[in-house]
């Protein structure tokens, strides 16, 4: 008798069934509960730290179909935590409305990009049902840093995914198995001053380069 697969099994094995036919595509992953629908809109640069705390991040990269041909006019929401690990929803008040959340659209070559600061780790409620079955399983209730994103356009299906830093120390023991290899980005810290200068950063900062890859719309 087939052993039973295990629930992060059973999710992963989903997941490879609906990208059998379109490998090449990025890698979705679980949304999260703190995503917000109907974030702001801005320009391509601009800078969703809104209170200027952190270290300071550039990401950009470029959306593309299957084939790698550049997809114009896709739009690009992302939102993340802060520096100390809160996303602005569980800050009422502490953290301004819509903190590090933004949608960009591509240009006419595909590109996007925006400025933000570098995401922390976090707990999730561990008093809970969730945290007594994390108990019981001897796991961890942290989740590892990382940018959520949701990549759309027209005539493709949605990626509904996260990048993770790769100097986090909980990549290994996800909450919630979120973590995938294809998902971890290169964080590497820049001292790059005339860079620095010129996306408004006074310190080192931090840059993201990365690619979107969509599947036509079945």
């Amino acid at each position: 008798m087939r052993a039973r697969m295990t629930d992060n099994e059973n999710r992963r094995f989903v997941d490879i069934e609906r990208l059998s036919t379109k490998a090449v595509a990025t890698e979705n992953t679980v949304l999260g509960p703190f995503y917000i629908a109907n974030p702001p809109h801005y320009e391509n640069g601009h800078n969703i730290c809104l209170d200027g705390k952190g270290e300071p991040m550039v990401v950009r990269g470029c959306v593309t179909n299957a084939a790698g041909a550049p997809i114009a006019g896709a739009t690009v929401d992302a939102w993340q935590t802060d520096e100390e690990g809160f996303y602005d929803v569980r800050q009422k008040g502490v953290q301004p409305e819509m903190n590090l959340r933004g949608v960009f659209t591509t240009n006419d070559s595909g590109e996007y990009w925006f400025r933000s600061a570098k995401p922390r780790w976090y707990p999730i409620p561990g008093d809970g049902p969730a945290g007594a079955m994390l108990n019981g399983m001897g796991r961890s209730n942290t989740r590892p840093a990382q940018v959520h994103f949701i990549v759309r356009a027209t005539g493709y299906e949605d990626v509904v995914t996260h990048v993770f830093p790769p100097d986090c120390p909980y990549l290994n023991t996800d909450a919630v198995f979120g973590v995938k290899e294809s998902l971890i980005g290169e964080f590497q810290l820049s001292d790059d001053k005339t860079v620095a200068e010129r996306l408004g950063f006074s310190t080192l900062f931090w840059p993201l380069n990365w690619d979107f890859a969509l599947a036509a719309a079945r």
